[in-house]
């Protein structure tokens, strides 16, 4: 009897666990989902609800370490001042783990078509953290 009991109190811990997982990876690949669309309407300030609005944000470029949601965001806008630089955004999910309880992390792959700019690509890791009830972006490396 005691071993039945424990079994279904370790079926029932794990399939709650696994449940909040895949709400949760549901939510960060929404949120991945909306940043496309708003990167494809030419929408970099809605690109950013995705970021933590913080100074300890940290983005990861190939120009080194920048910190903070305001110098992030000014950085989108200096790299992509226009439409054509902007172009078409497509994410491909590689990797999407949780390590800790209020932590996620994902790598993947990023490509621009840009007709008139020309094309370009390449690959980031995200790690999330879920503050005060939402997932959000605090470290962005992509090259």
């Amino acid at each position: 009897m005691r071993i039945s009991t424990l079994a279904v109190l370790l079926w029932l811990v794990g399939s709650n666990l696994m449940a909040q997982s895949a709400a949760d990876r549901a939510t960060i690949l929404a949120t991945l989902d909306r940043q496309t669309t708003d990167w494809n309407a030419g929408n970099i300030a809605a690109f950013m609800n995705g970021y933590w609005e913080s100074d300890s944000l940290m983005f990861v470029g190939k120009n080194g370490v920048t910190y903070g949601y305001q110098n992030t965001y000014q950085g989108y806008l200096k790299r992509y001042p226009d439409r054509a630089t902007m172009g078409t955004l497509k994410f491909d999910i590689l990797h999407l783990s949780f390590p800790a309880k209020r932590a996620a992390f994902v790598v993947g792959k990023w490509h621009l078509t840009r007709p008139e700019a020309g094309d370009v690509g390449g690959h980031y890791t995200l790690l999330w953290r879920k503050i005060k009830g939402k997932w959000v972006i605090v470290c962005d490396h992509t090259s």
